[in-house]
């Protein structure tokens, strides 16, 4: 039976009766032996119960394999996911995208790489050890038909993959650009770099860092913490065009120190 959540964790805004959206940027961690007392089997049920208490409309994952995405959806009926692995097939990690099926549908979805090829799935350009990609979709809210985009992303993490990250971050732009201006876009994903990066600085050309321009703020600043709960830098981001950001949290939701992954959840509530 999990335990009672520790009385420092953030608690996630209270749902009102506005018409709002709550987004969750969250990298699960992918599963493995190595993480010893922090693997994947340790931490799922209170990944699950994470998400449950958020109440997110809509999540974008990183780091995600199959196995995962099948558990959170076996614990949480009112959710469906979907999404390609970076190798075009579900070998691998995904940017699996999680909504509530009595809130949202899915009125189109697909992947891109972010690559020359960005329609070859498992493409790898720029200097990156892995393909990079991401996962989209446009939502209509089942209450009153509003419609958005969702993209979900996951750049590189070496030091040396500033530019790659640059690079993935324009090609994201592009396809931002050529959508209907008057269809509100958000962004979820591990960008791998902070704030005042060429990387946070190509980004928020275009788009608003939800953190940043949130009328409210609660929770760490930093998202990455390594499993300890000590947050470093704000390398999880929620990106928006055409939403009001009314709130921004940072879950350091835990148990007894055990974590549901080594990054805290990004929770946004928009209008």
């Amino acid at each position: 039976m999990l335990m009672l959540l520790s009385a420092c964790a953030s608690a996630p805004p209270t749902r009102t009766d506005a018409p709002t959206l709550r987004v969750m940027s969250f990298n699960v961690r992918l599963p493995v032996e190595s993480d010893g007392p922090n693997r994947w089997e340790a931490r799922r049920a209170l990944a699950a119960k994470t998400i449950r208490d958020a109440d997110p409309d809509v999540i974008g994952t990183q780091e995600l394999h199959k196995p995962q995405g099948d558990y959170l959806v076996s614990q949480l009926p009112d959710y469906a996911w979907f999404g390609t692995s970076r190798r075009g097939d579900h070998s691998d990690e995904h940017m699996g995208v999680f909504y509530r099926r009595d809130r949202l549908r899915v009125l189109e979805a697909g992947d891109f790489w972010l690559s020359d090829t960005p329609e070859v799935p498992g493409s790898i350009s720029w200097g990156n050890l892995y393909p990079r990609m991401v996962t989209w979709a446009l939502f209509q809210r089942i209450s009153d038909d509003r419609r958005f985009y969702l993209f979900n992303t996951h750049l590189p993490y070496r030091e040396e993959d500033e530019g790659a990250r640059v690079r993935g971050a324009r090609l994201l732009l592009s396809r931002i650009a050529a959508l209907p201006s008057d269809v509100p876009v958000v962004v979820t994903g591990d960008f791998n770099t902070p704030p005042g990066s060429p990387t946070h600085a190509a980004a928020t050309s275009a788009l608003r860092d939800a953190w940043t321009v949130a009328a409210r703020r609660s929770g760490p600043e930093g998202t990455f913490h390594g499993f300890t709960g000590q947050p470093d830098q704000r390398i999880d981001w929620v990106l928006v065009r055409g939403f009001e950001v009314l709130s921004a949290t940072t879950l350091d939701t835990n148990e007894a120190g055990r974590y549901p992954s080594d990054h805290f959840p990004l929770l946004v509530e928009l209008r």
